[in-house]
């Protein structure tokens, strides 16, 4: 490969983790994980809860720090971060600041709208943002429209979505696909979205990555996907109405279940058939050590 075949290579190529673990000092929380995301692309990571979903968002948005390969940009995604990287989860809400009694047009200006008013006004359209709300009164789902608002006024590079649009009406949540659709179109910008709640996904992401127990066990290009494939056909076969997608998720969430419990699941008991218990070890031990510990008649 030459070196400018290569360097084009490397331009394309926003996140870069490869064989990484992680914990915060108890089980690995990520383990030897390989994921490589190119520029433009919209991948959608599923997996169970607890699985690591948004640990692996929050290291590539530089917010933990750890050691080992996790490029970003061709950048440490810590030591050295990257500009252009933007984090929005669901903990930017429960902070008691935001909830203060300002106006919504006050808070977007203390946070630079006015440095890029086309923007500005744009999201307000698709996010359905009053400038005069005042925070301290509004829902959640109101409060959740001023953060993405607010998150998505400065051009970004790579955003990393954590379960963010939860709050969301379906109009409103749909408004906002198009556009985070649209800024990797034309900006070449790309994104990285968590999430639960799969309607209106099965043609928005241009890749899946599934993950379970700490790890990406696939990334998979929705263009050449024969499971997936599979699923909408026999949907549009039967005339089903839930969504395809839907159902590759809950197939993979179930089967990730399934191979969890086999893992961590206990003993049975011989004698009662249960699953072996805290209750099981003590029971021994009062078999063992009952009369002598307990029994102060015993003078033995």
């Amino acid at each position: 490969m030459s070196n400018g075949a290569a360097s084009q290579l490397n331009n394309d190529l926003v996140v870069d983790v490869q064989d990484f673990t992680f914990s915060y000092g108890g089980p690995d929380i990520l383990k030897n994980l390989n994921l490589q995301v190119k520029r433009g692309e919209r991948v959608l990571v599923v997996g169970g809860n607890g699985h690591g979903k948004t640990t692996l968002l929050r290291i590539l948005a530089g917010k933990r720090k750890m050691s080992g390969h996790v490029r970003v940009f061709d950048r440490d995604a810590f030591v050295d971060a990257p500009a252009g990287v933007l984090y929005l989860g669901t903990d930017w809400a429960h902070n008691t600041h935001i909830r203060s009694d300002m106006s919504v047009d006050f808070f977007l200006s203390s946070m630079g709208s006015k440095r890029w008013p086309e923007r500005t006004k744009e999201l307000i359209d698709v996010l359905e943002v009053d400038l005069n709300w005042r925070l301290h009164q509004l829902s959640d789902g109101q409060l959740r429209r001023v953060q993405l608002t607010m998150g998505l006024l400065q051009p970004w590079e790579l955003l990393l979505l954590d379960e963010v649009t939860m709050d969301l009406d379906i109009l409103v949540r749909t408004e906002l696909l198009k556009y985070l659709r649209n800024e990797c179109e034309t900006r070449g910008a790309t994104i990285i979205y968590a999430t639960h709640i799969f309607d209106g996904l099965g043609t928005w992401m241009t890749h899946t990555a599934r993950m379970a127990d700490g790890a990406i066990l696939v990334k998979q290009d929705m263009k050449n996907f024969p499971e997936f494939e599979a699923l909408k056909k026999y949907h549009q076969e039967h005339g089903l109405m839930d969504s395809p997608l839907m159902a590759l998720c809950y197939n993979w969430l179930k089967e990730d279940k399934q191979r969890h419990d086999k893992k961590t699941k206990a003993p049975l008991e011989p004698d009662t058939g249960l699953p072996h218990s805290k209750w099981d070890e003590l029971k021994d031990d009062m078999k063992q050590y009952g009369d002598k510990y307990y029994n102060y008649w015993n003078k033995e």
